[in-house]
């Protein structure tokens, strides 16, 4: 089948909103090698200063390793929960199977803010605000639904013959599973364990309901950063935060291939 020409009009549109998304990193490039000390686009000086002195904070880079070790924790148990969970939706589909995936998936559809302000109403009264351990649960209040969406998709697309045919030969289902399901779900499992990485690493907005002076992560501590001073510091983290994204989509690309992963 040949594919029909695309428009001018539609790659002029494509190209509008690229430059729209791609705008704040032409402002917030220069400004993380200006040489000022405070935030003024164009700079009136250059300079590299900015970059060794994220790594001079101590309050960053205690925040950076917190919210690295957070995403790590929060990516496996979405992965531990997330896999049974799907799995159990597409292949067993019990009763009401439906209905249980709108409500794991019911957390996306409320404002951040919203779903932060119950989660710090209910957290306060069992002591967890503040802690490592009550992160990790309000991260996974938002990764979650990710991992099952994703996962589900990833099992409803696989092909249920290849399955039945090793478990006729006399494989056990856990032998299917984790020989047959589990190398065939590849793709959709880097994908999952891509997004839910960032989606934690980059949640600011439940995170500042559930941080504080014990414990901050890198987002906010560089909101509290840009509260408190104007200079090019969180321009020149917000680039290497940019170049860590990029390097988490080059691996998803070059071990399954973007269109392959999230495109089903």
């Amino acid at each position: 089948m040949d594919e029909r020409p695309v428009s001018l009009a539609l790659k002029l549109m494509a190209l509008t909103m690229f430059v729209f998304l791609l705008a704040p990193l032409i402002v917030v490039v220069p400004i993380s090698f200006s040489g000022d000390s405070y935030m003024m686009f164009p700079p009136s000086s250059w300079s590299l200063k900015w970059y060794p002195a994220i790594f001079a904070d101590g309050k960053m880079t205690s925040a950076f390793w917190t919210s690295l070790l957070l995403a790590f924790v929060v990516t496996v148990l979405s992965l531990l929960i997330g896999l049974p969970a799907a799995y159990a939706l597409v292949r067993l589909k019990p009763r009401g199977s439906e209905a249980m995936s709108a409500l794991f998936t019911a957390p996306l559809l409320l404002p951040t803010i919203v779903l932060g302000l119950a989660i710090l109403i209910v957290f306060s009264r069992y002591g967890l605000l503040a802690t490592f351990q009550g992160l990790v649960v309000a991260h996974l209040v938002v990764t979650l639904p990710y991992a099952i969406r994703v996962l589900a998709t990833a099992l409803a697309t696989l092909p249920i013959p290849i399955e039945e045919a090793a478990a006729t030969l006399g494989a056990s289902p856990f032998t299917v599973f984790r020989r047959i399901t589990l190398p065939m779900m590849k793709s959709g499992l880097i994908g999952t364990t891509a997004l839910c990485f960032l989606v934690s690493f980059d949640e600011v907005v439940l995170s500042l309901f559930m941080t504080g002076p014990r414990i901050s992560t890198l987002p906010v501590a560089m909101y509290h950063h840009v509260e408190q001073q104007a200079d090019p510091l969180v321009a020149s983290l917000s680039v290497l935060l940019v170049i860590l994204t990029l390097l988490v989509v080059l691996v998803v690309d070059r071990t399954s291939g973007l269109a392959k992963t999230f495109v089903k």
